[in-house]
């Protein structure tokens, strides 16, 4: 159980979307810009003034919100082990998940921003700037979405039951999907279910599963834990699972922060443990 209460989450929930937004605005300023700036980081994964734009923005705020939780981001990520190991409570923050998808000005990138207490997210916001969509979920307050300021809703998994001759929608990454995913798809076929494949960029695709859109997101490439936490709140407080292929939840802050493979369901009762081997 985490130590954090409900009502603090409930609190907390409506100013850290309107952190996301305020950071979204700034991304949406460098994206209107005519050429985009982007440099390498030292993993050769791209880097933009967005990027340092939205991260300046959230880490200022939420230091200001409650200078008690330490925060990792995927730009501050050189916080060594030793150092993070005593956090109970801290904010892990992309400020711009699916960097790749901004600069082929595709609009599936997101702001993620989540509360990670005892190695679990219990708070997460999810903003997509272009599509000015917001999801959150947390811990004892469930899952929601807002699209374009109009009123939130509750979002939910889907909890039909899946069986030979069922459709599954099955999302699949627009920029990463490789041969273990066409594998595990190849399986769900084989046995006897028709595959709707949905392509998307960022933790956008979590987000998919969480309002019902989709059933299944299995991950066979590389994620980092800033990558996962605020969409697997979504998920998870949707009624869904974000499982290791071996079925335990993803845990964070780890010594290493690279997540193991994993896959995000719904509540169909799929076994999808006996696809992924």
């Amino acid at each position: 159980m985490s130590a954090i209460a409900t009502s603090l989450l409930e609190t907390l929930a409506p100013q850290i979307v309107d952190i996301s937004i305020r950071a979204g605005k700034a991304i949406l300023e460098v994206y209107g810009q005519a050429e985009i700036e982007t440099t390498l980081k030292d993993n050769d994964s791209p880097l933009t003034q967005a990027d340092l734009a939205a991260n300046t923005i959230i880490t200022d705020a939420l230091k200001h919100l409650d200078p008690a939780f330490p925060i990792l981001s995927e730009e501050s990520k050189e916080i060594p082990y030793e150092e993070r190991q005593s956090w109970e409570t801290f904010w892990l923050v992309d400020p711009l998940d699916g960097t790749k998808e901004f600069i082929k000005r595709n609009g599936e990138f997101t702001v993620n921003i989540a509360l990670v207490s005892q190695g679990k997210p219990i708070l997460g916001v999810v903003h997509a700037p272009v599509l000015d969509t917001t999801y959150w979920g947390a811990s004892g307050l469930s899952a929601f979405k807002q699209v374009a300021g109009a009123a939130t809703t509750p979002i939910q998994v889907t909890h039909a039951p899946v069986s030979s001759g069922t459709t599954l929608n099955v999302v699949a990454s627009r920029s990463h999907a490789g041969k273990e995913t066409q594998d595990f798809l190849d399986k769900l076929t084989a046995a006897g279910m028709a595959i709707e494949v949905v392509s998307k960029g960022s933790s956008l695709k979590l987000c998919l599963v969480a309002e019902g859109t989709a059933q299944l997101y299995p991950r066979f490439g590389p994620t980092m834990e800033w990558d996962t936490a605020a969409a697997q709140a979504v998920v998870e407080h949707a009624g869904g699972t974000v499982s290791n292929i071996d079925g335990s939840p993803l845990s964070y802050n780890k010594p290493n922060l690279l997540n193991p493979y994993f896959v995000v369901s719904d509540a169909s009762g799929l076994n999808w443990k006996a696809y992924a081997n």
